[in-house]
């Protein structure tokens, strides 16, 4: 209910002839609890500083992504260095589970990592990520191989992935309630499909550096020493990374947080009840998103490969050109997020792999660089719907005070059940069934439960954050919503 609604709302629920009697006694209770909207009360968002947080959040993501990127793009070279022994399958699953162990401990990095943005700062906590993360990529890079020293190769392993998804727990919940505590209501959408577009930029540039050292050093070299090379490369852009993210200040929600002295910190036992529903819906599209972001952009490559005979540089540069064509056009879906609301392009995205997923793959099927676009093409186009879009829906679901703690460890949870273990348990699917048709099925059915969830989800399009005053981008656009909210506005 918007700030200065009528009286007859205030009142609402009180006794019709007390209210009679005393007029005024509950008019100025129904103003005290709806206070008239002042212009003070407005943030009004600085162009070059809103950009300057996106780009620091941005990095970050596409840092993440990179990391994982690459763990994904080199999956097969990874079996072959740290789990030698077995037969070509049992290599690559045994790649694939350490990929996915990361995310097995994602959920206690949010747990840990967005209770304590919430109470100190989306900053700090941004900041420190920043810095397990990278130093989690580089340690990978510096592991011995089995043949050098055994066991303790793929257990060293296992422990910097850990430590990545650890990290990664407090990363993207925290970056996306940076940028959307930062943007100008109306523009949420647009801002915080950059967010998404870093997530791309993290693929290409894994994918592309992988190809490139592949095609210039060969299999074997990769398999001997090649495949450091991108994981060190995490140093610098680490450090580059929290550079931008400590020359920031923090969000101004979180200021006015700070200034109402309610950052006494969110419990986990406050998440987990009074915020129950939301978390599930939270779960439940961060899931069905999660399913269709990592078939497409993680297990692909592999599918490409080991299903349909590519080899990895040709299998990659496919795979390149379809993230470049969606990172061309992701941030105009966000714009129409804005314009148009939230929800539409989540089903059409949804519906779109409902549709479309069983097409996609007998096109793939069909082999032929025309054939191989046209199926990557199908499936990434309702892709880009919830890449453009979902960035600026996560954050609006919960409250300021709670927002980076309750999306961390709903994005986290769902990310860690589905998203993380798709590749696995696509590639385990196949193997059991013995149909290459299985990712289509899987990601259809998961994209199916994910319109249900849209379905119950509100619109917040255009919408302050809850719990946050209204966010413009003018102080022209401030005084239009004070003159339309009250009559008598306070400057």
């Amino acid at each position: 209910m918007p700030n200065g609604s009528s009286t007859e709302a205030g009142n609402a629920g009180h006794d019709p002839a007390a209210v009679r009697r005393h007029p005024a006694l509950f008019r100025a209770v129904a103003r005290r609890r709806n206070p008239r909207l002042r212009r003070t009360d407005i943030t009004v968002t600085d162009e070059r500083t809103v950009r300057r947080a996106v780009k620091a959040a941005a990095l970050g993501n596409a840092m993440e992504w990179f990391d994982f990127g690459i763990y994904s793009y080199l999956a097969v070279t990874l079996g072959n260095v740290f789990f030698p022994s077995g037969n070509d399958t049992v290599r690559l699953l045994s790649s694939l589970a350490t990929f996915a162990v990361a995310f097995l401990v994602r959920p206690l990095g949010g747990m840990f990592f967005g209770p304590l943005g919430d109470r100190i700062g989306r900053k700090r906590v941004l900041a420190l990520t920043m810095v397990l993360m990278a130093s989690g990529t580089f340690a990978i890079g510096l592991i011995p191989s089995y043949a050098a020293i055994g066991f303790w190769s793929p257990v060293l392993l296992i422990c910097f992935r850990m430590l990545q998804g650890f990290s990664t727990g407090g990363e993207y919940g925290g970056a996306a309630t940076f940028i959307a505590e930062y943007a100008p209501d109306k523009r949420r959408g647009y801002f915080g499909s950059f967010l998404e577009f870093g997530t791309l930029a993290g693929y290409v540039g894994a994918a592309g550096l992988v190809t490139a050292m592949t095609s210039a050093l060969g299999s074997a070299a990769m398999t001997d020493w090649g495949w450091r090379i991108p994981f060190l490369v995490a140093g610098p852009l680490g450090l580059v990374g929290l550079y931008l993210r400590m020359k920031l200040e923090d969000t101004p929600a979180f200021q006015k947080l700070e200034e109402d002295e309610e950052t006494g910190g969110t419990e986990l036992k406050e998440i987990f009840t009074a915020q129950w529903a939301r978390l599930l819906l939270c779960v439940v599209l961060a899931g069905a998103y999660g399913i269709t972001d990592y078939m497409l952009l993680s297990y692909m490559p592999t599918y490409l490969t080991d299903q349909l005979g590519y080899d990895d540089t040709h299998g990659l540069l496919i795979l390149i050109a379809t993230m470049i064509l969606l990172m061309a056009v992701i941030t105009c879906v966000g714009r129409l997020s804005d314009r148009i609301g939230r929800k539409p392009l989540l089903m059409a995205g949804l519906g779109g792999f409902v549709a479309l997923s069983a097409p996609a793959f007998l096109l793939l099927k069909q082999g032929g660089l025309a054939a191989v676009l046209g199926g990557m093409l199908m499936l990434g186009l309702p892709l880009v719907c919830l890449l453009g879009t979902m960035s600026a829906v996560l954050p609006a679901l919960f409250p300021t005070h709670v927002r980076y703690g309750s999306l961390a460890i709903g994005y986290n949870i769902s990310t860690s059940l589905f998203g993380g273990t798709t590749p696995l348990v696509i590639t385990a699917l196949i193997h059991a069934t013995g149909s290459d048709m299985t990712p289509a099925f899987y990601t259809a059915g998961a994209a199916l439960i994910g319109m249900v969830a849209v379905a119950f989800m509100r619109e917040t399009a255009r919408q302050p954050l809850e719990g946050s005053p209204p966010a413009v981008a003018t102080k022209e656009e401030a005084e239009e919503i004070v003159t339309s909210r009250s009559p008598e506005p306070k400057f």
